[in-house]
């Protein structure tokens, strides 16, 4: 093994170290509960390994967002792609993702810390990444199938992503989780069968 792939190795690893610390530290104490010599303390690196990695604490944080939106993604496409038409697709989706947001670590990173940290624009720019365009494509195939009648994709795609997220919202700030997740739940899928071709 070579010394560059050596260390090239550690260089990862010690990321990885600070990542996973920050992220279980996000979670449970939120951006402004988590300071960032704890991180490097739990992480067992030094200061100058985390500002080797990151420029500032908002950096990390935004690490934590990239690795968090691409586990709820792959989760929810995970439920979605057992299901054998577009339009069941859409339904397990957003339940599913319903079902994540029951999660704290999603709760506390993704829908109470990523807009207040990063602003509402930059928090959806990344959202919206990870979850967009996999709805655009299941809307576009939908409509193809006859299952939802023809019309542009872009507004609607939008207008139920927003949809979603405020569901979501709603169970991360409710006193009762469960019973927000369920009342959510009914209402997306009341919602999304008022688009369907009957």
């Amino acid at each position: 093994m070579s010394v560059k792939s050596r260390k090239q190795e550690h260089t990862e690893a010690t990321r990885k170290a600070l990542v996973k610390v920050a992220r279980k530290l996000f979670a449970e104490r939120g951006y402004a509960g988590t300071a960032t010599e704890e991180v490097v303390r739990r992480a067992r690196v030094t200061r100058g390994a985390l500002y080797h990695h990151f420029k500032d604490k908002q950096d990390l944080f935004k690490a934590v967002l990239h690795e968090e939106e691409m586990r709820l993604a792959l989760k929810v496409g995970e439920v979605a792609i057992q299901q054998s038409d577009p339009w069941s697709q859409l339904i397990s989706g957003s339940q599913a993702f319903l079902d994540a947001c029951l999660d704290r670590a999603v709760q506390q990173i993704v829908l109470i810390d990523a807009p207040a940290v990063l602003g509402w624009s930059g928090f959806r720019e990344i959202d919206e990444a990870y979850f967009l365009s996999a709805m655009k494509d299941t809307l576009q195939r939908a409509i193809d199938a006859g299952q939802i009648a023809a019309q542009p994709v872009d507004p609607l795609a939008h207008i139920i992503f927003g949809a979603t997220h405020e569901a979501a919202m709603l169970i991360a700030h409710a006193d009762d989780e469960a019973a927000a997740r369920n009342e959510a739940s009914a209402a997306i899928v009341r919602f999304l069968s008022g688009i369907r071709v009957k």
